[in-house]
């Protein structure tokens, strides 16, 4: 089986999809743009990307329009109702920007996290056995911490970008106001200063330095959302199964930088 493109992908698109209140019949379209989006960011290619985004953006402006004046039911709606600034509603653009926000890194990085936590589960034994008994114990807040030590241990959001507020001394380095700055996700999450041996997995002893979701004002607000569909998802593939192998004759491939995670991950299901 393909990890990605048979569970991943599918499941991403699915889970927000349902959150968001939009039609099943958008599922090829939101599948063909995260293949599409994968490839721009790969290419490095700004007016592609820009173009990919752009198709994106559309997507939801056409979706709006089916939605308007219909019963608050889902988040598109509430949003479509919502009213800022002393009763103004929300222009459409801004709409599409909080949505956009929402939904179009989360699909890829969602369907990425899926593939790098069952590489991890077919590749460590002993640690998809544990996360076995977890599932059978139901301990839905140890699933969620497993899924967020394996993203550490191989965290595939590798970086941001931010621009100094001020200036300032990190780690004997001077960093001047305006000075712009990439922040190593994944060097940060496998630090041997902070975590030792950063192969270990440790989900109690970890948690308070993992860095998956960010940290200070800009983490993630869909860390809770993200976790909780991560943690069904362990539930139903592990609930369902009896074992997960990889794939003897197909190895596993990498993504290519600035994308993380695994391009391909092709396993066996028991």
């Amino acid at each position: 089986m393909k990890t990605i493109a048979q569970i991943g992908t599918p499941y991403a698109v699915r889970t927000q999809s349902t959150w968001l209140g939009w039609p099943a019949d958008l599922e090829e379209e939101l599948i063909a743009w995260i293949r599409d989006n994968h490839a721009a960011t790969r290419s490095g290619d700004r007016q592609r990307t820009a173009e990919v985004a752009e198709r994106f953006d559309q997507m939801i402006r056409v979706l709006l329009e089916t939605r308007r004046g219909a019963p608050t039911t889902d988040v598109t709606s509430e949003l479509l109702n919502d009213t800022v600034e002393g009763g103004r509603p929300l222009t459409t653009e801004e709409i599409v920007s909080i949505l956009r926000n929402w939904t179009a890194g989360d699909l890829g990085s969602l369907a990425t996290s899926v593939g790098v936590i069952v590489h991890f589960l077919a590749t460590n034994p002993n640690i998809q056995r544990d996360v076995r008994t977890l599932v059978a114990a139901s301990d839905r807040a140890a699933l969620a911490a497993a899924a967020e030590e394996i993203l550490r241990i191989d965290d595939p959001f590798v970086s941001n970008r931010r621009v100094a507020t001020r200036a300032v001394n990190l780690g004997g380095e001077e960093i001047a106001k305006g000075e712009q700055l990439l922040l190593n996700w994944t060097a940060a999450n496998r630090d041997p200063l902070v975590f030792g041996d950063p192969d270990r997995y440790d989900p109690a002893r970890n948690a308070d330095a993992n860095l998956v979701f960010g940290i200070g004002p800009h983490v993630c607000p869909g860390r809770a959302l993200t976790l909780m569909e991560l943690r069904v998802m362990l539930e139903e593939l592990i609930g369902r199964t009896n074992w997960i192998d990889p794939a003897p004759d197909r190895p596993a491939v990498r993504e290519t930088p600035p994308v993380g995670g695994w391009a391909r991950v092709p396993i066996v299901l028991r």
